[in-house]
């Protein structure tokens, strides 16, 4: 576990959002993608290589498993060890975010 930890945290956008995705519900890629979209007003969208490049190097790390394999999709859902590592990188970004709270803005 704690390797895998070092391996993941700091986590990259398009992992965090994979997993965040799949945390509500599981999802195919193509879901994960609009969900993604969806929840960062357009700011990120997944391209096929990087969600599938992605997908397939967490489902061997143990972070995804996929549930169904037919014709057109394959289902993903995040596992123990995906939840586990969601969690810290929210606790990671927390302490983060409290830690700029006192910077000032310059607008």
């Amino acid at each position: 576990m704690k390797a895998m930890m070092a391996k993941y945290l700091p986590m990259t956008e398009t992992s965090c959002y994979i997993l965040l995705a799949t945390e509500s519900m599981p999802m195919h890629g193509y879901a994960i993608v609009q969900h993604v979209r969806r929840i960062t007003n357009n700011r990120i969208t997944l391209g096929n290589g990087t969600l599938y490049g992605t997908i397939s190097k967490m489902e061997k790390d143990g972070l995804l498993q996929m549930i169904l394999d037919d014709e057109k999709k394959k289902i993903y859902e995040i596992t123990s060890l995906g939840k586990d590592i969601l969690r810290s990188e929210k606790k990671r970004i927390e302490e983060l975010h409290n830690n700029l709270k006192g910077v000032a803005d310059d607008d």
